[in-house]
């Protein structure tokens, strides 16, 4: 007995080894303060906000939620708990803040209450204003914050005098909130946000969501039958969406509703207000293939349009875009030739080399950006993604070395975060004026188990995958029985050049197996076309490429294709079930984690975007679920070997898939194992629960491809 604890154990406590690793940077204009969010430790899930001098080095705590609690438990708020899952959020303590334009002056919620933290003192308190409290943001000038409460937009002094409500349901508009994101926008939009000041902080664009026309779902808890079931407002595909308008609201009480054919494109997806011009908005049709940039004309509310996109398929959305540079160009990111570029004005700043993903500053010289290699880049780089700098004389990659990076920056000071294949974590070092001038210590655990995963192209296709042995298997060992472990649908790059993302991979194959991670075509990082591939045809295309990614790598790499099993979760879950149901020539049992297995059971912005509306293309729905009204859908007569895994307080994907699938394969006389999570949602973050999942999915997969077992 060694005493080391367990990676499944480890993996859990720590949160997938990102507790205590510095996250959340912002940088001050003046170039002398960094304000970051960090825990105290490896395995302590309650941030701090610190501040560090670039110049010294030194830190110095902000805001410390014990101290300010005065050792109190935290208590969530229903909008708050949401607000946490929608962004995946495992952490605790001060998961979030907002700052003035100087970033002097730091706004954050605790147990639903108001504090701020002067980041130039160190010093914080508390604002005595209602809650519970949802989403402070100061103003740019630091005199006021304006925050969430009972569905209202207030705003209160920064000394916390003169507290008020600027935007506020009537009595009769119960499903009515103001400065809040709706469901879909923070699901699958990637907004959070529902209000944005104004730069001179007299005024604010404030959303108001009704949600009165979205139907209603009901989730239970089976192991407390004595409370009521929650009522959740959930746009399934097909089905009517929150009604959302946009108000510009301003501190003297006035109140001018924005403008624009909401009828034609009713998506409310960006909202950028800076000093280089008007407001600016990105607002989409509801089949997202036509979208409209807005500026807006805050006397009147009208709008105008300065840019429209279409496209035949459909058109994504990116972080940090829409800007303005600061002459007032219009900044975005757009599919052009096959490619995704940068265009700044009317001019595209990037080519085929590079797939923009992000813009992340812009600044008078140049637009920072996040891009992997683009569909014509002479060397792949096989799931890297760097930084660089572009602007009309050319492109500058200040990232360095095989990896994944990202970074803040404001003025000369430049804050870069990378991850590579060499080394657990990732470390982020401050720059100013291109040199090196401090890390930031990151306090997470360093894993028990080193991650070797061999990055390769496979198949005609060139499908990225990373293929992992176990730890000291030599080639006279023989083959091996394989995982399949994908995500493989939208958003979900899996292949990257990261230590820390193969780890539960590792682990997996040092259990015995050889675990292949193809990130067929739907996943990001390619090409605009590689990830419109499987438009209308989710199940098909993104199926037919693990099955290409395995044989291919079989050619060259100790698989034993007799015995190969796959799990995964989300849209990993509805592709194993796909897998064993619809390919048990290849594949032998699998591990179907939360999975999609009716898609008219899933929300619009997502479903729709992939397969249409179904009122239109119901067999398109049809053919890309695990069931439909008639039960199975594509299975072949062979039975797998399956474990169906679900949380039952699950909210985005509603265990009513898992349930309607087990009746479907009862019905059809198919054996399967059905693991019901009690109190756990889409994410898994109860360390006992995420631990014991691992061992049992290992003892599953074990058994199923007969495989001597612990």
């Amino acid at each position: 007995m060694t005493g080391q604890i367990s990676f499944p154990r480890q993996h859990a406590r720590t949160q997938r080894f990102t507790l205590g690793a510095p996250r959340a940077f912002t940088v001050s204009p003046d170039g002398a303060r960094i304000a970051f969010l960090r825990s105290r430790g490896g395995t302590d899930r309650a941030n701090l906000l610190w501040v560090l001098d670039p110049g010294s080095g030194e830190e110095r705590i902000a805001a410390d939620p014990a101290a300010l609690l005065g050792g109190a438990s935290e208590e969530l708020s229903a909008e708050e708990r949401a607000r946490r899952e929608r962004s995946r959020e495992g952490a605790a303590g001060v998961v979030g803040y907002a700052v003035d334009e100087a970033a002097e002056l730091a706004a954050f919620a605790l147990s639903g209450r108001l504090f701020t933290a002067e980041l130039r003192a160190g010093t914080a308190r508390e604002l005595p204003v209602p809650g519970p409290v949802v989403d402070p943001r100061p103003s740019p000038d630091g005199r006021r914050v304006a925050y969430v409460a009972g569905g209202a937009l207030r705003v209160v002094d920064a000394d916390g005098a003169a507290d008020r409500a600027l935007a506020a349901p009537n009595d009769g508009e119960r499903d009515v909130t103001y400065g809040l994101a709706e469901f879909i926008a923070a699901e699958e939009m990637d907004r959070a946000r529902g209000f944005w000041w104004s730069p001179d902080s007299e005024s604010l664009l404030v959303a108001r969501v009704d949600e009165s026309p979205v139907q209603r779902w009901w989730i239970s808890d089976p192991t407390h039958p004595n409370r009521a079931p929650q009522e959740v407002a959930y746009p399934a595909a097909g089905t009517a969406n929150a009604d959302v308008r946009l108000l510009l609201v301003g501190l003297d009480g006035s109140r001018t509703e924005v403008e624009w054919d909401r009828a034609a494109y009713p998506y409310l997806a960006r909202v950028h207000w800076s000093p280089a011009g008007p407001p600016l908005l990105l607002v989409q049709a509801r089949n997202q293939r036509d979208q409209l940039y807005l500026t807006v004309d805050t006397g009147t509310g009208r709008t105008r349009m300065l840019h429209a996109d279409e496209d035949p398929v459909w058109l994504d959305l990116f972080p940090g875009v829409p800007a303005w540079t600061p002459d007032g160009r219009l900044v975005r990111i757009a599919d052009e030739g096959g490619a995704r570029v940068l265009v700044v004005g009317a001019r595209p700043l990037t080519g085929p080399q590079l797939h923009v993903r992000a813009v992340l500053d812009v600044s008078a010289d140049d637009v920072l950006i996040s891009a992997s290699a683009g569909p014509e880049a002479e060397d792949p780089g096989t799931g890297e993604i760097h930084v660089h700098r572009v602007n009309e004389l050319g492109i500058e990659r200040l990232s360095e070395g095989r990896g994944v990076h990202s970074a803040v920056r404001c003025g000369s000071v430049l804050v870069l975060s990378s991850a590579s294949l060499e080394s657990s974590g990732a470390t982020a070092r401050v720059l100013n004026d291109g040199k090196a001038v401090t890390v930031v210590p990151s306090y997470a655990e360093k894993p028990v188990l080193t991650a070797a995963p061999r990055l390769v192209r496979a198949g005609a296709r060139r499908i990225p995958c990373a293929v992992l042995l176990p730890t000291g298997h030599r080639e006279e060992d023989g083959p091996l029985p394989v995982l399949m472990d994908p995500y493989g649908g939208p958003h979900g790059q899996r292949v990257v050049a990261a230590h820390n993302a193969h780890l539960t991979s590792q682990w997996f194959a040092d259990q015995g197996f050889a675990v292949v991670v193809a990130d067929g075509r739907g996943t990001p990082g390619q090409s605009p076309g590689w990830e419109k591939a499987v438009a209308h045809n989710l199940a098909g295309v993104t199926l037919e490429d693990q099955v290409e990614a395995l044989q291919a790598l079989a050619a060259d790499h100790p698989l034993d294709v007799t015995r190969v099993a796959i799990r995964g979760w989300s849209y990993g879950g509805y592709l194993a079930a796909l897998a064993v149901l619809r390919r048990p020539d290849v594949f032998h049992a699998g591990v179907v984690g939360a999975p999609v297995t009716d898609q008219r059971l899933y929300d619009t912005h997502y479903t729709e975007r992939y397969l249409g509306h179904p009122d239109e293309h119901g067999e398109v729905y049809d053919a890309n679920s695990v069931v439909t009204s008639g039960g199975l859908s594509g299975a072949a007569e062979t039975h797998r070997p399956m474990m169906i895994i679900h949380g039952l307080a699950d909210d985005n994907v509603l265990a009513a898939h898992t349930l309607r699938l087990s009746s479907a394969l009862l019905a059809a006389g198919r054996p399967h194992e059905v693991l019901p999570l009690s109190g756990v949602t889409h994410m898994t973050p109860q360390e006992q629960v995420a631990e014991n999942l691992l061992l049992l999915q290992v003892d599953f997969l074990k058994r199923s491809l007969g495989m001597a077992r612990d």
